[in-house]
Parts: C-alpha cells; structure tokens; sequence
C-alpha cells in the first residue's frame, strides 16, 4: 500500500508513520499545499496514492481545504468513486460539525481523533480494505 501522511506535528507525523510502517510505503506532507503537489506527482508517475492520513488544522493549506482539491482532482482525472483515495482525517478536536462536514461536504472517508492508538488505525484500516487480518498479528 502507498500512504501519505500529511501533518504539520513532527510527533504526530512520527507516530503515524511507525503506526503504518509495517502496511505501506509512506510518504510525507506537511501541509495541505504539499499534499496535493503529491498527490498530483503521484498520479502523474501512475503510482496513485491508496491511503492519505491529513490532519484537519495544518498552516498554509489546512486538511479540508486539500481535502475537497483531492476529491475534485479525482473527479476531473475520470478516476472512479470506487478506486478513489481512502483519505482519513485526524484531529486533535473532537467536533461532532468538523466530522459531519469533513464526510458530507469534503469526502472524506474516515476520520480518527488523536491521539491515534494502533488499534484504531488498524481497526480503520481494516474497515476500509486496506490491510488483511493476517499482516495484523
């Protein structure tokens, strides 16, 4: 699996990515203006990206923000909702209006509150197909 993680923190960003070292190849944004010049890069090369963590509360670009220029990039490159993206959302802020408009207004397909145990991640990621029972034990 090929994953973005996309956040601002160094703790955060070092954690999600000894979180899913062991199931993907991981690459790193800091904002939101860095994740989309890699997800462009990545569907240019023809290595989509299957998996993006973005935090909500980023500078320059926030996780939103990227979020709804992800989907509507997809939409104008003909890639199908099936074979979209899985981009999980995290946050710090436990806001029920941040959740309801991160899924039904930007697309979102998942959203974690930190901190963000393995048991989470992985429970996530099995829900969205994206690692086995078996790479879990």
């Amino acid at each position: 699996m090929k994953c973005l993680i996309t956040e601002d923190d160094f703790i955060s960003r070092r954690i999600l990515r000894e979180l899913l070292s062991p199931y993907s190849d991981i690459e790193i944004a800091v904002d939101g203006e860095e994740a989309l010049t890699a997800f462009k890069l990545a569907h240019e090369a023809k290595a989509p990206y299957e998996l993006i963590c973005m935090d909500i509360m980023m500078p320059k670009m926030d996780g939103r923000e990227a979020l709804r220029h992800i989907r509507k990039l997809e939409k104008e490159m003909g890639v199908p909702p099936s074979l979209e993206v899985k981009i999980i959302m995290t946050t710090a802020l436990d806001d029920p209006k941040t959740v309801f408009d991160s899924f039904y207004q930007d697309g979102a397909t998942a959203y974690l509150v930190k901190p963000i145990s393995k048991q989470k991640l992985i429970r996530e990621l099995r829900a969205l197909g994206l690692v086995q029972l078996i790479h879990c034990l």
